[in-house]
């Protein structure tokens, strides 16, 4: 490959690479924000009664230029305090807590990093084709 055939196959690549990112990092959100719920569905995260809470998580992914955001997480008030525990905290009532942590959120963080390792992979070979 010469020189110009590699800057025009560049150029033709580079109208491609916002939305292949875009894409690959859509997906990976989703594929975390099932796994988060995975986790919180039991044991060793929190045990599910009515579902709400491991409903709540969501996803939002937002364009960027040549690129992509996302953010994964939950508006649901219990969030931090199941992840993290709440031991020895009094409340606004006086009321003393020894809840011990349940990580779900924590446990999925290497699995989301490889997800969007192996996606930007792929999303770079679809570029370049």
């Amino acid at each position: 490959m010469t020189p110009e055939q590699l800057a025009d196959r560049l150029e033709r690549a580079s109208k491609h690479v916002g939305p292949a990112i875009h894409r690959a990092v859509q997906h990976t959100g989703e594929l975390g924000r099932a796994r988060i719920r995975g986790n919180a569905s039991g044991r060793p995260g929190p045990n599910v009664i009515t579902g709400a809470y491991r409903n709540s998580w969501q996803t939002e992914t937002r364009r960027l230029p040549y690129g992509a955001q996302c953010t994964i997480g939950t508006d649901a008030p219990q969030g931090r305090r199941l992840e993290f525990g709440f031991m020895g905290m009094t409340d606004s009532l006086g009321r003393t807590y020894h809840q011990p942590p349940l990580p779900h959120v924590g446990p999925a963080i290497d699995y989301i990093g490889a997800t969007l390792l192996m996606e930007m992979r792929h999303a770079v070979a679809e570029v370049l084709r």
